[in-house]
């Protein structure tokens, strides 16, 4: 079985087209002013490179990383079309050492990925990754989604070209995610890949005392687009480097 991201990163963002990339965006870009953020930043885990791209148009300096070499080659190839110069570079978030930024922006599940032994080093990292002031913002699968509304569920999407199916299977402190897509070739056959994807639950206590051991401040800590923590499947903290 293949290695996550193998083969869904070409279909990643089409297949994601009903998330509300453009508010989600927005949502950034407004907090990122209204925290007095410089112009330079990382996206951390930043696969084909969605929030990138916005932040790029937006005139930032951005750089994205990730540890998945197709992501990224999914990334250059959308900047690339739509003219935006952005650096592209394979880094695992648990020893990132790319330099210093104005801020870290890491949406859309990256810390899911890592164990929650990896997370100090993490937290270190990217604290170590900032300017004095710089921000770091980041968001979680909450306890309750990946508990309560992925665990032990089937999720599909049929469409003309690629079929996308994952089961998931909760495994004590984490989500197995089995994903297998059938993508229409030009004669109208179907090839299938399949790759595994494992996501760690994170407890909101446990990442705010980690964040606070590696010298982080907590801003505030919230749902998804700025909604109640308590309500939200999404739970971004934003934390800032004194």
């Amino acid at each position: 079985m293949a290695q996550a991201y193998d083969h869904l990163s070409g279909w990643f963002e089409r297949l994601n087209d009903d998330c509300g990339y453009e508010q989600w965006s927005q949502y950034f870009l407004s907090g990122l002013r209204a925290l007095g953020a410089g112009k330079r930043g990382l996206e951390v885990g930043c696969g084909s490179g969605a929030f990138s791209r916005a932040l790029a148009r937006a005139g930032y300096e951005m750089t994205g990383c990730d540890l998945s070499a197709p992501m990224l080659s999914e990334g250059m190839r959308l900047a690339r079309e739509e003219g935006l110069r952005i650096a592209f570079v394979q880094a695992d978030a648990a020893t990132l050492s790319l330099g210093k930024f104005d801020f870290l922006l890491s949406p859309n599940d990256c810390y899911n990925y890592l164990p929650p032994e990896k997370l100090p080093s993490a937290f270190r990292h990217a604290a170590a990754s900032l300017k004095k002031g710089g921000i770091f913002w980041f968001d979680v699968s909450s306890e309750r989604k990946l508990r309560e509304k992925v665990a032990d569920n089937v999720f599909a999407d049929d469409r003309d070209e690629v079929t996308y199916l994952v089961f998931n299977h909760l495994r004590g402190d984490r989500v197995e995610m089995d994903v297998t897509l059938f993508v229409r070739r030009s004669d109208g056959a179907f090839d299938r890949y399949d790759e595994r994807h494992t996501q760690y639950i994170h407890t909101t206590q446990a990442l705010t005392q980690q964040l606070r051991a590696a010298g982080l401040e907590i801003v505030r800590v919230e749902g998804h687009l700025g909604e109640d923590a308590e309500c939200s499947d999404r739970i971004n903290l934003i934390c800032r480097k004194p």
